[in-house]
């Protein structure tokens, strides 16, 4: 099964990777434990008699600084897989990410790892003979990264606690739906969505997908190069967050000027494209909102019947919505100098974003007066904020919820 993953997108998922910040970490304390060993042999420094006087009692030391250090990274991945359940059984397992990518957790981890390897590097480093000069610098920084460890241990406990929380969780998908929103700048670029590809009803070759899976990214950038290079221009079908199957269309080409492009190689121009087996924040903007609308499916139902998690879900989506009411929601295009068009990617359309923030909600919560009340205040607000050509779908849906 093969998936293609855009320029973007590898360097989205190494940054949100949960193995980069540990990874860092455990490099920097081995690089640190070898230079702060040479540079004590190197300039003999005076600090003698602050630590341990002998091999031995250095030794005693560290092998303890060891096993403690991994007795806290087994408590903490313990303690962050027991988080990690009871958010996907209580609330949705599509927040899994955000715990994933939580920078507290990540650094919890990698101080501990470091603190660890740093040990064991200098463990190794000690002299045979009970005569030998000890690396008092080195060991004077394990005991300091004992102590951060400590302290980020005592701090992660706190930090594991508060993002449990339900209402954390929540603000935490805001933030970083608003932090998509603010990156895809919908409708504030000078010339997105003014122009359609030459002869755009025409389609002179169609493009299916690799491998199945969620489209999270297009690079239209890559895409017009390959289009300039070919001398047409290409189209996108499905947004970001649809689902793809297996040689269903992906692209369309389209011709520019009198003569059809030569057929385009597939395998090089879906790498415009990137496909997930699930769906991740940054041009999928729905992401967040589908998120919340779990949340509140989650807590309306009878085995939870949490209303006030569902409210909250709901208000959440409410400011998010708003933000996007004002927006165009505007293909992304790319022109040449001479205003040709060579590439063209759609956005997801506010009534579909619409529909996944209050369709199923509403369904439901159509029993619990405080979520319809909710819900019709926000469409309500909507009316008062909405661009033209996105009231047509918040009046709708106002209607059938206000007999």
């Amino acid at each position: 099964m093969s998936r293609t993953q855009t320029r973007s997108s590898r360097l989205a998922s190494v940054r949100g990777s949960f193995w980069l910040v540990p990874a860092v970490f455990a490099v920097s304390a081995v690089v640190l434990a070898v230079g702060l060993s040479v540079l004590e042999l190197r300039l003999a420094l005076p600090i003698g008699g602050i630590l341990p006087s002998g091999p031995a009692g250095a030794r005693s030391l560290l092998s303890s600084i060891i096993t403690a250090m991994i007795s806290f990274t087994a408590l903490v991945f313990s303690i962050t897989v027991v988080a990690l359940q009871l958010a996907s059984s209580q609330y949705s397992p599509r927040v899994l990410r955000t715990f994933l990518q939580d920078r507290v957790i990540q650094i919890t981890l990698g101080t501990f790892v470091a603190t660890f390897l740093f040990a064991m590097v200098v463990l190794a480093a000690l002299p045979d003979r009970a005569a030998g000069r000890l690396p008092e610098l080195s060991l004077a920084a394990s005991m300091a990264l004992v102590l951060c460890s400590t302290a980020v241990f005592i701090y992660y406990l706190h930090h594991i606690t508060t993002v449990m929380r339900v209402s954390h969780i929540i603000a935490a998908i805001g933030v970083q739906t608003r932090r998509c929103l603010d990156a895809d700048r919908s409708g504030d670029e000078g010339d997105e969505g003014d122009g359609e590809p030459e002869h755009a009803g025409q389609i002179c070759q169609v493009i299916g997908a690799l491998g199945p899976g969620m489209i999270v990214d297009v690079d239209v950038d890559l895409l017009a190069e390959i289009a300039r290079r070919h001398r047409c221009a290409i189209s996108v079908v499905p947004v970001p967050g649809d689902f793809v199957a297996e040689g269903a269309p992906l692209l369309h080409v389209h011709p520019v000027g009198d003569q059809p492009p030569a057929p385009l190689d597939p395998g090089d121009t879906v790498q415009g494209v990137s496909i997930s087996v699930e769906r991740t924040p940054g041009q999928d903007i729905g992401f967040g909102l589908r998120q919340l609308a779990d949340i509140a499916e989650r807590a309306l139902s009878p085995g939870i019947n949490d209303v006030t998690t569902a409210e909250r879900a709901v208000r959440e989506a409410h400011d998010l919505l708003r933000r996007l009411a004002v927006r165009p929601r505007l293909p992304r295009v790319v022109h040449d100098d001479d205003g040709t068009v060579r590439a063209v990617a759609r956005r997801q359309s506010f009534d579909s974003l619409l529909a996944v923030a209050v369709d199923d909600v509403a369904y439901a919560g159509r029993d619990q007066p405080r979520i319809t009340r909710a819900l019709v205040e926000m469409l309500r607000d909507l009316t008062t904020v909405a661009l033209p050509e996105h009231l047509p779908a918040v009046r709708r849906r106002l209607a059938e919820m206000t007999p």
